[in-house]
């Protein structure tokens, strides 16, 4: 199951899309600056993603108030990503896990979900600045929103 609190948190490096070409973004470039917010999530274009991300976005204020840097990454393309994080005027950062090493990392790779193999399951993790997990949660129905009073609560801490 997913990475429980108290963990290091895995360092990784993945691509994002930015109006300037691809982008890569490392988590260990955020560590000791920032506390981290990873939104793990299955598929862009998704009725239960597109709910998720724009809920972040919708209250995304309420993140930065908190120092936090948010991240929403999923195994699409970081092309997909971007026509997704357009469609929906996203004002965070999505990063492309198109080789699954963040979800495996973190321990939220669903073996199948509706046909489709090796997706990241629906999780949140909280890192604070020193690089250790303080919130984490995961949940392997699609259809279960992260608890976003938790992780904000989680971030106070952080």
């Amino acid at each position: 199951m997913a990475l429980a609190t108290g963990a290091i948190a895995p360092h990784f490096t993945l691509k994002t899309k930015t109006a300037d070409g691809l982008k890569e973004v490392s988590l260990g470039d955020s560590i000791g600056k920032k506390p981290v917010v990873l939104l793990f999530f299955p598929l862009a274009f998704t009725s239960g993603c597109e709910k998720e991300m724009c809920t972040v976005r919708d209250s995304l204020k309420d993140f930065e108030s908190l120092e936090a840097t948010v991240y929403g990454i999923s195994v699409d393309s970081p092309f997909a990503q971007e026509a997704f994080a357009k469609a929906n005027q996203l004002n965070f950062s999505l990063l492309s896990d198109f080789n699954r090493e963040a979800a495996k990392a973190y321990d939220v790779v669903l073996p199948e979900l509706a046909g489709l193999k090796n997706v990241a399951m629906r999780s949140a993790f909280v890192i604070d600045r020193s690089g250790t997990i303080v919130f984490s949660t995961a949940n392997p129905d699609p259809k279960v929103q992260p608890d976003f009073d938790a992780i904000k609560a989680a971030l106070k801490s952080a």
